[in-house]
């Protein structure tokens, strides 16, 4: 029997997460390649509950038998570490750091000198790998001043999209009765969905731009008869009573800045749901259209959850979902890139100087009164993407190209 190289995976495998979801894609693509002896150290994400992880899944039950619960006692030949760059820690003999890469058009400092400390970099789109390559700082000497280099990404660089799993995210799946009855329950037949995160920020500077869709959407379609409504799956990055209440006075206020006086309806989707519940969402009839005005993805995994539907998505023009979301079958928003504002700066994440999209409101709204009066048009064309979903984009083409990243770049490990 061939040696097994010892691998610890690092990452937030048990959080309800963007970077959680990825995680688990990851160490389940690692466990079903089958040729590393696999340990877990499962870490947090922010204040995203970490309870994801099921033992009555299959999957699940897999990766919880492997989560360590003591530290390390001797250096593993391979650390995967999934996670932003500046937490990067070379741990093990090989290193690779995994991250969903950056959602404005410039990295820090601090996120180089992390990706540098890896033997290998993954990210999941092309816009993550041309920011990280393309950001570089100069180097000066304390004493003098001088200029004596650059600060720039000096090891490989790989992109592994993010795979959707096809055999969850399906058309043609059994809808799950509870989330069904509640769509059935919308009195409206045309929603347009919103699926994401309501991050901080001013009135149209959230990463998302949830403040200026809504907005949009007030004005696109308030004062006219039968108009459709705007169904928000979002959260504040929590599921409380408190996360929720914040969301309602933020709709409240926005409504309040609406010129018209009769505004269409806005639906509130709040909490925990589960995968089947999820597919549900975007496979229901009266979900038309998944639409974002989102600001920069570093993959935007909702966006391409929502593909396999089959039903048309309206969305920004530029960054890591443009991989995979062809303009020949979906719609791209027109607009421009502009400074990040003050109310959305991250120190060390989202960088001051730094710039990201910004829809053309007016244009938007002439896409979605489009979108709403030739629907059949739309759908017709966006019918034509799920094919594509599911062969280039998949869980299953994303482990075979990671098992052949792998074997491309992984030393001989000797036996112990």
């Amino acid at each position: 029997m061939s040696y097994k190289p010892e691998l610890v995976f690092c990452g937030p495998v048990a959080t309800r997460s963007g970077y959680g979801e990825h995680a688990r894609d990851l160490l389940l693509s690692l466990i079903e390649m089958d040729r590393f002896n696999i340990s877990v150290i499962s870490i947090n994400w922010g204040e995203t509950p970490m309870n994801a992880l099921n033992p009555d899944i299959e999957d699940h039950k897999k990766i919880l038998s492997i989560i360590r619960t003591g530290n390390l006692t001797q250096q593993p030949d391979v650390w995967v570490q999934c996670t932003i760059p500046n937490e990067f820690q070379p741990v093990g003999k090989y290193n690779i750091g995994v991250t969903a890469g950056i959602e404005t058009d410039l990295c820090s400092g601090e996120w180089i000198e992390g990706c540098n400390r890896m033997n290998l970099v993954i990210v999941p789109s092309k816009h993550a790998k041309d920011v990280f390559l393309n950001t570089k700082y100069e180097k000066r000497d304390k004493a003098t001043g001088q200029q004596i280099g650059n600060a720039e990404v000096t090891v490989p660089i790989e992109i592994l999209h993010e795979g959707v799993r096809t055999d969850i995210f399906n058309m043609n799946l059994p809808l799950d009765s509870k989330m069904k009855e509640t769509l059935d329950n919308i009195k409206e037949d045309f929603c347009y969905l919103f699926v994401g995160h309501w991050l901080k920020g001013d009135f149209g500077q959230d990463r998302k731009d949830v403040s200026g869709l809504l907005y949009t959407f007030f004005e696109t379609f308030g004062d006219i008869e039968n108009p459709p409504a705007l169904l928000m799956k979002t959260s504040g990055g929590t599921f409380s009573i408190k996360d929720r209440s914040g969301l309602i006075e933020k709709i409240n206020l926005i409504k309040q800045m609406s010129k018209k006086k009769n505004l269409p309806n806005v639906y509130l989707l709040h909490g925990d749901l589960t995968e089947d519940e999820l597919n549900t969402l975007y496979n229901h009839d009266k979900v038309k259209s998944l639409v974002s005005f989102t600001k920069g993805e570093g993959y935007g995994r909702p966006i391409a959850e929502f593909i396999t539907s089959g039903k048309p998505v309206i969305v920004s023009g530029w960054s890591g979902h443009v991989d995979f979301v062809n303009p020949a079958f979906h719609t791209y928003l027109d607009g421009e890139l502009k400074q990040v504002h003050s109310s959305a700066v991250w120190n060390g994440i989202i960088q001051a100087d730094s710039s990201w999209f910004t829809v053309n409101y007016q244009k938007a709204a002439e896409t979605l009164k489009d979108v709403y009066k030739k629907y059949k048009n739309y759908l017709s064309d966006s019918k034509k993407s799920v094919r594509e979903m599911e062969t280039r984009w998949s869980y299953t083409a994303m482990r075979s190209n990671f098992d052949e990243m792998l074997t491309q770049y992984l030393p001989k490990f000797a036996e112990k």
